[in-house]
């Protein structure tokens, strides 16, 4: 990318760095800096939380700054985010700063540690903070063969402060901490992994639970309405075989919002396929289901298809149904029609079939209604938007 300052003259005005190499530094002491990367490995292996803390309270003491912090890049943002500041300016610690208009912008961009005098008279967002900066000086947290992650900054309380020695140094440490900044992040990112195992495990076992659960119920009811062990052998097959399509269907995404999830018209359209002669008509908006709601939906329309198929419009060559379905306030209304039958007439008694749809409607607090027409049922379907998302 582009730096700021080949295209901004007021932060050409503020950039020093080349002043850097004139200034008098002292000898390096060696021994110092020895220590202090001991301190920051064994801060890194005991409480690796801590290292860009101790990472600044380093950088404050050896360079005699008046304040520091760590600035993290965002990229989803495209921000700066301050973190472990000291010194006069930690109270704005969690702030946010641009990207492409910074002086950590700027330090990412050039890829080396920069100096920068009274920055504020280039960039009116600190300014506007009523924050004063004599000087900073700004390094890289950088690691070997991959971008910047981040910045660290040192404020001194006067111009002239830093030094070619401050800066060789604090790259060092930088570099050192953007290890361990990386590692921590592995880490963290191993463990959201490991969470939503042990997540995704709990779902399928409840998942499985329900499943049994509402098989179990199927069978019982199921043989308590049939005459042979081959009606109940259709007939369950049927329902199950409903069943495992709504779950084939059933996704689920990992984040805030973990709820298994599946798509109504998809749900239809697979009850649908092994019934029609000639593919149905489905016109509504997108409609998410949850668990749950997949399954009812999943036995309810089985039943419909299973009937259209033995009596109805899906028994008919040139026979087809259309399922359309809006919502409405807290409400979704759904309407089955079946065109292309000769003239049909309401059932004499309710089968099966029919009081599990019922059953299972009102059991979602819904209602149903059958309105039998000389060119074949309509159903009126009217459901609560809340159960379908459980």
């Amino acid at each position: 990318m582009r730096s700021q300052i080949q295209s901004s003259e007021p932060i050409a005005t503020v950039f020093i760095t080349d002043q850097l190499a004139g200034r008098q530094a002292a000898a390096p002491d060696f021994l110092r800096e020895k220590v202090a990367i001991q301190d920051l490995a064994k801060v890194m292996s005991d409480h690796p939380d801590e290292v860009l803390q101790r990472l600044v309270k380093l950088g404050m003491e050896i360079c005699e700054a008046h304040s520091a912090g760590i600035s993290i890049f965002e990229p989803e943002p495209g921000q700066f985010r301050w973190h472990a500041l000291a010194g006069e300016l930690a109270t704005f610690e969690g702030a946010t700063t641009p990207r492409n208009f910074s002086p950590c912008g700027v330090c990412l961009d050039l890829a080396q540690p920069i100096l920068m005098e009274r920055p504020e008279r280039a960039y009116d967002w600190i300014r506007e903070a009523g924050i004063t900066v004599p000087e900073v000086l700004l390094v890289p947290l950088t690691l070997k063969g991959a971008d910047a992650i981040g910045t660290l900054w040192l404020v001194a309380a006067h111009v002239g402060h830093f030094n070619r020695e401050h800066a060789r140094f604090m790259s060092e440490l930088a570099a050192f901490a953007g290890m361990a900044l990386r590692m921590i992040q592995s880490e963290q990112r191993l463990s959201l992994a490991m969470q939503q195992q042990e997540t995704l495990i709990r779902e399928m076992s409840h998942r499985i639970k329900n499943l049994f659960s509402v098989a179990n119920s199927m069978v019982r009811m199921t043989a308590r309405n049939v005459e042979t062990k081959e009606e109940l052998a259709e007939s369950l097959s049927g329902r199950l075989h409903a069943l495992a399509e709504a779950n084939a269907l059933i996704r689920r995404s990992f984040g805030t919002n973990v709820a298994a999830v599946a798509s109504f018209s998809d749900l239809v359209e697979r009850i649908l396929r092994p019934h029609e002669r000639k593919p149905s008509v489905l016109d509504g908006p997108a409609l998410v289901l949850g668990e749950q709601a997949a399954n009812h939906l999943a036995l309810i329309f089985h039943e419909l298809a299973t009937n259209a198929a033995k009596y109805g419009a899906l028994s008919r060559e040139g026979g087809c149904v259309t399922v359309s379905w809006r919502a409405e306030g807290d409400r979704v209304r759904i309407a089955w029609t079946e065109n292309g039958t000769c003239e049909v007439a309401a059932p004499e008694t309710i089968g099966f079939g029919t009081r599990l749809v019922e059953i299972t409607i009102e059991r979602i607090g819904g209602e149903i209604e059958r309105d039998w027409r000389p060119d074949g049922l309509r159903v009126h379907i009217a459901l609560p938007l809340r159960s379908l998302r459980s």
